[in-house]
């Protein structure tokens, strides 16, 4: 891609109107807000023009363009012998950090604290790494749940643990594939899990059933247009991903995504899930800011 891009206006970006940029603008138009008052707000004029007309490039900038996700799982309100895997609701902390996974797993911190059980210890695992999930229970309602606190502890990839042991190859690294590995060596799943020692908690959201779990800047992530991305970029901003030719807006954070990490949100349910596992792509992306008043 071009330096020149840098001195241009967006409609020189390569796949530009390809894009659905009303889709783009319907989700900008959502977080807007979020900033300073120079960046222009929606007014009815087209997509496409309201872009080209009152932002700029600014120099691409490579990055590591992944995916994720909200689940949606099956569910328990009670423990039973099927469903024997919590998740929590935030607990009083005296301190941070608190107490890591492994101890809370073979404590008593969080009794009474269980939102809702699960009945795969990986897949609880893996809503506290997406950070929200919609559970299912049998005869009942679709909870929704979503980010609520963390223990105080560094995020630890079992990805990169199970790559470091040599059980699965650098370039294979997935969900999925984490997945299979779970299903071939359950008795070394739990030791897995308790490398991570930081451990995420819950909350009840009240959501319907077409909107996306919220982003950290309380919208609802919209699928292929919100992203989370590293706070040095102000949510709300508008990022166009090359690669997928798409542009996108900072409406989330997360605790693993930093320096030049972005993640998409591809939605809720198994195919997003797999979308989101397939998605890593290294590529440019390009941030568009406001021009310079006349």
């Amino acid at each position: 891609m071009p330096a020149s891009l840098a001195e241009t206006d967006p409609a020189s970006l390569p796949g530009w109107f390809e894009d659905d940029l009303d889709q783009a603008l319907a989700a900008y138009a959502l977080t807007v807000d979020r900033l300073p008052n120079h960046w222009p707000r929606p007014d009815g004029t087209r997509a496409a023009e309201f872009f080209q007309t009152r932002f700029r490039c600014l120099p691409p900038q490579e990055a590591l363009v992944t995916g994720y996700y909200e689940p949606e799982l099956t569910g328990s309100p009670v423990a039973t012998p099927v469903f024997r895997y919590p998740l929590h609701g935030l607990p009083p902390m005296d301190r941070a950090p608190w107490f890591t996974r492994a101890e809370l797993l073979d404590g008593d911190h969080l009794a009474g604290h269980e939102l809702v059980w699960l009945d795969d210890p990986l897949e609880a695992f893996l809503a506290q790494v997406q950070g929200s999930v919609r559970v299912r229970l049998a005869n009942g309602p679709v909870l929704r749940l979503g980010h609520a606190g963390k223990n105080g502890h560094p995020y630890r990839s079992i990805g990169a643990e199970l790559v470091a042991q040599g059980a699965i190859p650098a370039h294979l690294i997935s969900t999925d594939t984490i997945r299979e590995w779970a299903k071939a060596h359950p008795d070394l799943l739990d030791g897995l899990l308790r490398r991570n020692p930081s451990y995420v908690f819950f909350q009840l959201r009240d959501l319907t059933e077409d909107t996306g779990p919220l982003g950290a800047l309380g919208t609802s992530v919209i699928p292929g247009r919100s992203i989370a991305a590293d706070p040095v970029l102000p949510g709300g901003a508008l990022i166009w991903l090359g690669g997928l030719n798409r542009l996108t807006v900072v409406q989330d954070r997360g605790s693993a995504i930093t320096g030049t990490r972005i993640d998409v949100f591809c939605g809720t349910g198994k195919a997003a899930g797999h979308q989101a596992s397939a998605m890593k792509l290294s590529t440019r992306t390009i941030a568009l800011v406001p021009k310079a008043h006349p």
